[in-house]
């Protein structure tokens, strides 16, 4: 490109999942839009085989940079530093185990450029199974989070439920997206100060949402894009694995965190309605 400023920089960080991380950034290699786009591919502290295998795979392919971080900086700090280093107009944050269809980051990119008021837009993500993962939310409540954890097939019930109404339309103004896969402004993320890095784990994507919203911007969920995504969460466990896992633990903390930071209700406005964007 004659413009020293690309198109799009897309973010993947890897932790311990090298052949994810692969196969997620040759798919991005496939984009209708590649030859506009950047790819930084982060690692955070692998203590495994994780850059033998990245740098066997990936080096040398045109638009990929590798970046070893020396310590593992957590989700959110760790794309807030690959941010600094991106020179795209927009901004893609994807998770490893997340695959776009070629047509994907066009599609994303074209919607968000079709609304104004527009702030970040996410896809339907979907498992392998055809399952839809409930990756678009009202902002949650301390109530919410132990439903979910103590009830949960009730709480998938009822997500269910709101997702009929979620995908009535191709795009629609949601609470807040899973932070799996989100694009945005280079200049608004940066305007935001990216992901708030008091969280290591967990909420930095509804603490990112949610300060869009201040700013009086738009969360979109475009249902009619479906990229997809490997099953099994960190943050699906029930109360009882707070005694046994560590991600549970961690999730519980920036739970704390934000409910500390945004009060314990969670707010209510047009946007928990799911109108089309």
């Amino acid at each position: 490109m004659s413009d020293t400023r690309l198109l799009l920089s897309a973010i993947v960080l890897n932790y311990r999942s090298p052949r994810d991380t692969v196969k997620c950034v040759h798919a991005l290699k496939q984009q209708t839009i590649a030859n506009q786009m950047e790819i930084l591919v982060v690692d955070n502290h692998s203590d495994d085989e994780s850059m033998g295998f990245i740098r066997a795979q990936l080096s040398g392919i045109p638009g990929v940079r590798i970046i070893e971080e020396r310590d593992n900086l957590g989700y959110g700090r760790g794309n807030n530093a690959a941010s600094h280093l991106a020179h795209g107009e927009y901004l893609l944050i994807l998770n490893p185990d997340n695959v776009l269809p070629p047509e994907g980051a066009e599609k994303m990119l074209e919607a968000l450029k079709a609304d104004p008021d527009a702030g970040v837009i996410g896809p339907a993500l979907v498992y392998p199974d055809g399952s839809v993962r409930p990756s678009a939310r009202t902002f949650p409540s301390p109530r919410d989070l132990l439903s979910k954890r103590l009830f949960p097939g009730p709480w998938h019930a009822a997500y269910e439920e709101e997702r009929k109404r979620l995908i009535s339309a191709p795009a629609v103004d949601v609470d807040w997206l899973v932070g799996a896969c989100l694009l945005l402004r280079t200049d608004l993320y940066k305007e935001l100060g990216g992901f708030d890095e008091r969280f290591f784990l967990f909420f930095e994507d509804i603490d990112l949402c949610r300060r869009i919203h201040a700013l009086g911007k738009k969360v979109i969920y475009l249902s009619s894009l479906r990229v997809l995504d490997r099953k099994g969460r960190l943050s699906g466990s029930s109360i009882f694995s707070l005694f046994t896992r560590k991600t549970t633990r961690i999730h519980l903390a920036s739970a704390l965190k934000y409910f500390a930071k945004w009060g314990f209700t969670a707010p209510k406005h047009s946007l928990k309605r799911g109108k089309s964007a």
